[in-house]
């Protein structure tokens, strides 16, 4: 991994704050943005508890790139990276949510982690294809990168870990908390400017 690749990977949970930041300072809520915005968030949270559920806590790691298991299960067999999805989508939330200068704001912060998340991608494919090899490719050729498909990855035998959703709220407290958090603030925040 490349040194600017593995400080991307190590501070990725932080570059979030200054949008979130943003989008508090200049927020213009109103009932419809707060309860559209709070259903996406909802859907992206879906997504990423449905993935450390089959992924664990490895998908927390701040060292390094890796992973046990190549992943073929439950929200991996709809889409190769459902944690970065998800997270797109809680942040597209929490933009609507606020309203903040937007949407240009919002397409600011999305054009950010678009492309923090291609380089982090990229050092974890290459990863997991050295790993798990031609198993890897024909994953990659039936799943997409980004968008989740409706058709399933049909697992041709390989290991893989059980569902375990006590272990992914344990995994995901820190971006569960961080959620009620701001969506809180958000609320309070309409509530006293309007």
């Amino acid at each position: 991994m490349s040194n600017f690749a593995t400080k991307i990977f190590k501070y990725r949970s932080y570059t979030p704050l200054p949008f979130l930041l943003l989008m508090l300072i200049f927020q213009e809520a109103t009932p419809a943005s707060l309860i559209v915005g709070f259903i996406i968030v909802l859907v992206g949270e879906f997504f990423r508890l449905w993935g450390v559920s089959y992924a664990g806590s490895e998908t927390r790691t701040t060292g390094g790139v890796g992973g046990t298991y190549l992943v073929v299960s439950g929200a991996f067999a709809h889409v190769r990276n459902p944690l970065y999805f998800g997270n797109l989508l809680i942040y597209t939330g929490i933009g609507v949510m606020s309203m903040a200068l937007y949407p240009y704001l919002l397409v600011a912060a999305l054009a950010f982690f678009i492309w923090q998340y291609r380089v982090i991608i990229k050092e974890e494919e290459n990863y997991l294809r050295n790993k798990f090899g031609q198993s890897y490719e024909d994953y990659c050729n039936e799943v997409p990168r980004w968008i989740p498909t409706f058709s399933k990855y049909k697992n041709p035998g390989l290991p893989q870990p059980e569902f375990n959703l006590k272990a992914g709220l344990k995994s995901e407290r820190r971006t569960l908390q961080a959620i009620s958090v701001t969506v809180l603030l958000l609320i309070i925040l309409y509530l006293v400017t309007n």
